[in-house]
Formats: C-alpha cells, structure tokens, sequence
C-alpha cells in the first residue's frame, strides 16, 4: 500500500467526524444542536481516536497532520523523501471528509440562516480577531500537541488496540483548556482542505470563506510543531 493512501483515509475519517461534531451541534434543528463546546471537544478526539486508529492498522505512520509530518521530518524521525506523499493524502482526504459532512447534513445547513455558523461546521475562526495573538494560540496548542505525541511515540509501553487513545486524549486535553481563542486548527489539513470545500460547495446563503484569515490556521501550527521538535530533540 502507498503512502498516501493510509493518510487519505485517516484523514478523511478524522474530518467526516470532526466536521461531523460541529455541524451536529452547530446546525438548525440537528438533534445535537446547542449541545455545547464539551461535546466538541470529545467529539473532535474521538475522530483522532478513529483516524488514528484506521491509518495504523492500514500500515500507515498515522500523522493526518501536515504540521506532524514536517516537524518529525525535520527532527529526522521521518523520510522527507514521503513528506509530498502523506501532505497530498492529508489535504485530500481533509477534503472529502469535509465533502461527506456536508452531503449527510445538507438539509441542516439549508435550515441554518447564519453564514458563520455554516463556515464554523468546516474550519476554525477566532473568538475576538487579533492575528498576533491568533497565531501564538495556535502556535502554543500545536507545540503541546507536537511535544506530547513525541513523548507517547517514544515510550515502549503499549495499550495494544488502544495506541491511539493517548494522541486523542491530548487533543481532548488541548480543547478544553486551549481551544477557546482559535478553536484549535493545530493542523494545517484539518482547517485549509475543509475551507477550500466551503468555498466549492453550493451551501444555501454562505459567506465568503475568510481567506485573510486562513494563513494563521496554517503557518502558526508548523510553526509550533517545529518549535516543539527543537525543543525535544534538545532535552531528551
């Protein structure tokens, strides 16, 4: 099996249900609507459970993270030779995830009026707009992620089929504590390839899809999977 295909399909199942949470308590008349910001949280880590999960046992290295896959390149833990292949299959399969989120809740997102709202469903916005401090939010949420999924790789112990719980608990961690500014992108493929499909789609009434924006999202988690990389590879 090639490289790319265990991250397309990672990666598309981690967006099919971390897209999927938010539309569910995001859009008008879904059962879940107005569930809150735990449900996501939990939600948003068990697609990393899931994703995780199916890409591993696909025989893929389980990144679904372009910000993942150029640090552990960077710190030499992984082939740059493979990089092109596994960001391809991220942002495709960020994509189509994206794709089947919209197509199992189209008839919430023809009932849900607010443009924002509808973009929030695909990809991340600030809770009060200053890009300086929008960009360490998310630079700081990736360097947790980046220096904890370090860690965990390099311990011997094993949960065995439960390997990739201990990444979704982190990204639960991050959430709840750190999501609150930015709504925690920490993943380039996770908020660019479901924002290009906001702006491909014919979703009823939507707003533009906020490009000015859509650098931080991407730029502040490399750069904090990076940092995260020098720093572990410094210490331990």
């Amino acid at each position: 099996m090639t490289a790319f295909l265990p991250e397309f399909i990672g990666t598309a199942l981690l967006l099919l249900l971390g897209n999927g949470v938010n539309a569910n308590v995001s859009l008008q008349k879904s059962n879940g609507n107005s569930s809150g910001w735990i449900v996501i949280a939990f939600g948003w880590a068990m697609a990393v459970f899931v994703g995780v999960y199916v890409c591993a046992s696909l025989g893929g290295s389980s990144h679904l993270n372009p910000a993942v896959t150029i640090a552990l390149a960077y710190a030499g833990k992984f082939d740059w030779a493979l990089v092109p292949q596994y960001l391809a299959g991220q942002m495709i399969g960020a994509m189509i995830g994206a794709f089947f989120v919209w197509l199992a809740y189209k008839q919430h997102f023809d009932e849900t009026p607010d443009g924002d709202t509808k973009l929030g469903v695909f990809c991340t916005a600030p809770a009060k707009r200053n890009y300086m401090h929008n960009f360490l939010t998310e630079l700081i949420g990736t360097f947790v992620f980046m220096f904890a999924v370090l860690s965990i790789t390099k311990s011997s112990a094993s949960l065995g089929s439960l390997d990739a719980l201990p990444v979704a608990l982190v990204v639960l961690a991050i959430g709840l504590s750190l999501g609150g500014p930015t709504g925690y992108a920490i993943n380039p493929a996770r908020d660019l390839g479901p924002r290009i499909m906001h702006f491909l789609l014919p979703i009823k009434n939507k707003r533009d899809s906020d490009w000015g924006y859509s650098w931080i999202p991407v730029i502040a988690p490399i750069t904090g999977a990076l940092l995260a990389a020098v720093l572990y590879n410094l210490v331990m």
